[in-house]
């Protein structure tokens, strides 16, 4: 899980990794903003839609690991502690989107990298 700081205009998302190239960023998540009302429709079972979004390089401020500061938890941890999902799972789900409850679908164990999504 990373957050991303985008420039022009200026933005943040928290989210995975899909593909990493020199043209740019592909990942799924959310804009940071969105981050409680996310935890809420997940908590509430309610449906949601990560976005996949692709960023041009020439966006990209920073991509930061998204780890505890210290006391403070992560993203990551703040989501699984309010939700009981781990976000990792539930953004690398292929269907993620049809409802905030657990899935039997499996988890691809790789992203490709063949460009962008």
């Amino acid at each position: 899980m990373v957050v991303v700081t985008l420039g022009n205009p200026r933005d943040k998302f928290w989210g995975m990794i899909l593909s990493l190239a020199p043209e740019g960023l592909s990942m799924t998540g959310i804009e940071l903003a969105s981050f409680e009302d996310f935890v809420v429709m997940v908590k509430d079972g309610e449906v949601f839609s990560p976005a996949v979004v692709f960023f041009p390089m020439h966006r990209i401020e920073r991509i930061e690991l998204d780890l505890p500061d210290g006391s403070l938890p992560s993203l990551s941890q703040r989501f699984l502690a309010k939700t009981g999902r781990d976000p990792a799972v539930l953004l690398g789900s292929r269907d993620a989107g049809i409802s905030g409850q657990q899935s039997s679908a499996k988890v691809p164990a790789a992203h490709s990298a063949e460009g962008p999504a």
